[in-house]
């Protein structure tokens, strides 16, 4: 699915779908109200979670909170839905056996950092993990899932997107009220520039924290002609990267999230970007969807996180360290 361009900014078209988004908010809340007392882990779980539909920087948070939990001698287990790919779970995640059409895009790519189970019961993922030995839960999404009793939860915020135009699926792109999911979460990271007065918005709400994306490009795309290809929910902040490492950008092709490429697409990607003496690139999360054999053909960027606040670590996670 790729976000509908009304959901950016105020427009007649949300405005039209509002009353819609009653119904969804009912429905979230007829959940909340038939899940009963959430299930208490015998671990501290940590969830990363967001207030829009679409990438705002979970995954990278995740991974980056669960390195610093390792470095503290923790033994975090990842847990994910899964989204996109086929296997129910509880499974443990292999990179090297596990395809993104099995278990979705992002869980291998976190399975890089830590042991990462994918579940579409949580409790049962969170069950697993602990049977193999975790001391900490780290879940990617899972925000607004009422099952699972969070020790912290966190939530990520794209500077440059906000909350969008601020309206609740399907008039805009909030997945609850921002003020309901301010209410329930511990504290806010928000990714990159501030280009929409969240800092002012959330105000004393929750602590605010924040970091911005670093990148890491192959040396050989320095200054060099691209043709850049995303399959996620705003392909446009890929191509800015990009733009901002130096790269020309001669192409482009945008594919909705989490898309599963075929491996005639990606070799009318790469004939294109030929004919044009150009390299074909794409985000990590596109990379590990792409068919085996094609993987050689494409450049990627890999990512990390950069905290404005050197001790953000410490006081972001001082209630699990307490708790565990």
């Amino acid at each position: 699915m790729r976000a509908p361009e009304f959901w950016h900014a105020s427009s007649k078209t949300g405005r039209m779908l509002s009353p819609l988004s009653v119904l969804w908010r009912a429905g979230a809340a007829l959940r909340n109200c038939g899940a009963g007392s959430p299930w208490k882990a015998s671990v501290p779980v940590l969830c990363i979670g967001n207030l829009t539909a679409g990438g705002a920087g979970k995954t990278p948070l995740a991974i980056d909170l669960t390195r610093a939990l390792l470095v503290k001698g923790y033994r975090p287990n990842l847990l994910s839905r899964g989204y996109g790919g086929t296997l129910q779970g509880p499974i443990l995640v292999d990179p090297n056996i596990h395809s993104a059409s099995e278990v979705g895009d992002e869980p291998l790519l976190l399975a890089e950092t830590a042991p990462t189970w994918v579940s579409r019961d949580r409790i049962a993922g969170v069950t697993q993990a602990v049977k193999n030995d975790a001391n900490i839960i780290v879940m990617d999404d899972g925000f607004q899932n009422p099952a699972i009793a969070k020790t912290l939860s966190i939530l990520t915020i794209d500077g440059g997107y906000g909350f969008g135009n601020g309206r609740v699926i399907p008039a805009g792109p909030l997945r609850e009220t921002i003020a309901s999911g301010l209410a329930r979460c511990d504290a806010v990271v928000i990714i990159g520039e501030d280009q929409r007065g969240l800092t002012q918005e959330i105000d004393d709400a929750c602590p605010i924290y924040r970091a911005r994306i670093v990148t890491y490009p192959d040396p050989e795309m320095a200054g060099q002609k691209v043709v850049a290809f995303a399959g996620i929910a705003r392909p446009s902040k890929f191509y800015s990267t990009l733009q901002e490492l130096g790269c020309e950008i001669v192409g482009t092709q945008d594919f909705p999230d989490h898309h599963k490429f075929d491996p005639d697409e990606v070799i009318k990607i790469c004939d294109h970007a030929y004919q044009l003496g150009a390299i074909p690139v794409t985000t990590q999360k596109d990379y590990v969807r792409l068919p085996d054999e094609a993987r050689a053909l494409i450049k990627t960027i890999r990512i990390s996180l950069e905290w404005e606040d050197a001790n953000a670590h410490e006081r972001l996670l001082e209630k699990l360290y307490v708790d565990g």
